[in-house]
């Protein structure tokens, strides 16, 4: 029977065993942006798991909406990811980029020129924004163009190119968590009348147009999408959100991508709310192999595999504090408590310095 530590083929991503590292925002990048010089021992001591997600990246300037997050835009930036690379390689390692765009959860004081952040429409989010001079109250943001989304679709595009001479195994499209992409899927945040909003039909067809155009650079086999169905992280939510998300992974299937890769908290996890969803129905709507995420542990994620629910799962605080989570799990050794005060900065403290087995 299958279990966490069985290999497992994602595409054309051969897994020695099915944990994967969770993409985890760190907020520790250098100058221009560029991945931190301590980032390639942070992945590399983490290149046991099956698979790394990495970090988001920005696709371009306007994607960033956070201090100190590493983008994928510039030739120092691309350098610094090829550090990455090079290192998890060594090591062992399997390792894909996550592509990200904000969209409306960034500030003006984050964008070139500072300008307004873009959005699907000009909603404001509730909450406040964490920028480089500490906590703002979001603004409204500018409602893109009909025009300008076509840009947005040759950002992920260029982005994906830049991955690709970076060194990585494949890409992640984020179309999770209350950015850009998935401000676009979900009715709560898209109030378009054009052919990008209104039905679900229109809403996913960005998500859809992007994660097109990253399969022609990468080939469909090594592009994954990240999904979050239920999460109310950045104010969002939508009317349906079933038959939305099940419309959009019936729609990824026939790319042939690598993985879906959903985030389940919402459903019952510890610490949230019981939320009405079908994570079997939406597994089922995908015909490709699927990435479960949220608050699994080692037994929760054995029986996730050995019941079929998922082909692999991602593991975010665990693999954080734990850089050999591998180890561990497979003798059911203690675990490290993440601390959660070095999440997003003090550089090595909280980083590099978890400590492994002996």
């Amino acid at each position: 029977m299958a279990d966490l530590f069985s290999p497992v083929d994602l595409g054309a991503l051969a897994l020695p065993n099915r944990i994967v590292m969770a993409p985890l925002t760190r907020n520790r990048a250098v100058a221009g942006d560029v991945p931190s010089p301590l980032a390639p021992t942070y992945y590399a001591q983490r290149a046991t798991a099956g698979l790394i997600v990495t970090e988001a990246s920005p696709v371009c300037p306007e994607g960033h909406g956070y201090p100190r997050t590493p983008g994928i835009h510039s030739p120092a930036q691309i350098d610094g990811w090829r550090q990455v690379t090079r290192a998890v390689h060594q090591a062992g390692g399997r390792i894909v980029l996550q592509l990200w765009h904000v969209g409306r959860i960034s500030h003006p004081s984050l964008q070139p020129g500072g300008a307004l952040p873009v959005a699907p429409s000009a909603i404001k989010p509730a909450g406040q924004a964490w920028t480089s001079t500490g906590l703002q109250d979001f603004i409204t943001p500018r409602a893109l163009a009909m025009a300008e989304i076509g840009g947005i679709v040759e950002s992920f595009r260029q982005g994906a190119k830049n991955a690709l001479d970076a060194g990585f195994d494949g890409v992640e499209v984020h179309g999770a968590n209350g950015y850009l992409l998935d401000q676009f899927l979900r009715s709560g945040t898209n109030r378009r009348n054009d052919a990008y909003g209104g039905p679900v039909e229109n809403r996913a067809r960005l998500l859809l147009e992007v994660t097109e155009a990253v399969c022609d650079v990468w080939g469909s086999d090594r592009v994954g999408v990240r999904l979050s169905p239920i999460s109310p992280f950045n104010d969002m939510a939508d009317a349906a959100p079933q038959a939305t998300f099940e419309y959009a992974a019936r729609q990824l299937s026939p790319h042939g991508l690598a993985y879906l890769h959903v985030i389940e908290d919402g459903a019952g996890s510890p610490g949230e709310a019981a939320l009405p969803f079908d994570f079997t129905a939406l597994r089922q709507a995908f015909a490709g192999p699927y990435i479960a995420c949220g608050d699994y542990d080692l037994a929760r994620g054995n029986a996730a595999i050995a019941s079929g629910h998922a082909d692999a799962v991602a593991f975010g605080r665990l693999m954080l504090a734990n850089p050999d989570l591998v180890e561990r799990f497979r003798r059911n050794a203690p675990l490290n408590t993440p601390d959660t005060a070095t999440f997003y900065s003090s550089e090595e403290k909280g980083y590099t310095d978890y400590p492994t087995l002996g």
